[in-house]
C-alpha cells in the first residue's frame, strides 16, 4: 500500500492548459483543475491568497492568477504530500520571496521612470520655447555679420590711426 502512494507521488502531473480568458466561473476552474466545487470553496477559507471576484449575482470569478494558485496548491497538497496547513506555509514563504524580489526591480523601474519623466519635462520645455519664437507677430531679425572685415583704405603707415 505504501508503495503505491510513492510511486503515485514519484509520476510527474500532466500539463494543464489554462485557457485565454480574462475570468473562470468556479465550475470551469473545479474542471480545469480536475477538483470538486466544494473544494475550492474550503480552500478559500483555508488560503487568504485565493480571493476569487464575485460577480453582481455572487458567482465565483476566478483570475488566471488564482487558477494558478489552485493548481499550485493543489500539486502540494495532492502529489507532494503537504497537510493544508503545510501548503499555506509552502506558499506564504515562496509569496514573501517573490514582493522581496519584485521591491528591488519596482525600485529600479520606479528610478527609471523618473530619469524618463526628467528627459520628457526637458522637452516639453524645448517644445514651448520653439512654440513661442514660432508664434511672435514680428519674425525676429536676423543677424548677420560680415563674413570679412573691410580693411581702411592704404596708407604709409604700419599702424592705422
Amino acid at each position: 500500500m505504501a508503495m503505491q502512494s510513492t510511486q503515485k507521488r514519484a509520476a510527474a502531473p500532466n500539463p494543464v492548459t489554462i485557457p485565454d480568458r480574462l475570468y473562470f466561473k468556479i465550475g470551469d476552474v473545479a474542471q480545469i483543475c480536475g477538483l470538486e466545487t466544494y473544494v475550492l470553496r474550503f480552500w478559500e477559507t483555508q488560503f487568504p491568497q485565493l480571493k476569487p471576484n464575485k460577480s453582481g449575482t455572487g458567482q465565483r470569478l476566478y483570475r488566471r492568477r488564482e487558477v494558478e494558485m489552485v493548481l499550485e496548491i493543489k500539486r502540494l497538497v495532492h502529489d507532494e504530500g503537504y497537510t493544508l496547513a503545510g501548503a499555506r506555509q509552502v506558499l506564504e514563504t515562496t509569496h514573501r520571496h517573490r514582493d522581496h524580489s519584485t521591491a528591488a526591480v519596482e525600485g529600479n523601474a520606479a528610478k527609471r521612470q523618473e530619469e524618463v519623466a526628467a528627459v520628457i519635462r526637458g522637452a516639453r520645455a524645448e517644445l514651448r520655447e520653439i512654440a513661442g519664437i514660432l508664434s511672435s507677430p514680428e519674425p525676429m531679425p536676423v543677424r548677420r555679420r560680415p563674413r570679412v572685415t573691410p580693411m581702411p583704405a592704404c596708407s604709409d603707415s604700419l599702424f592705422p590711426s
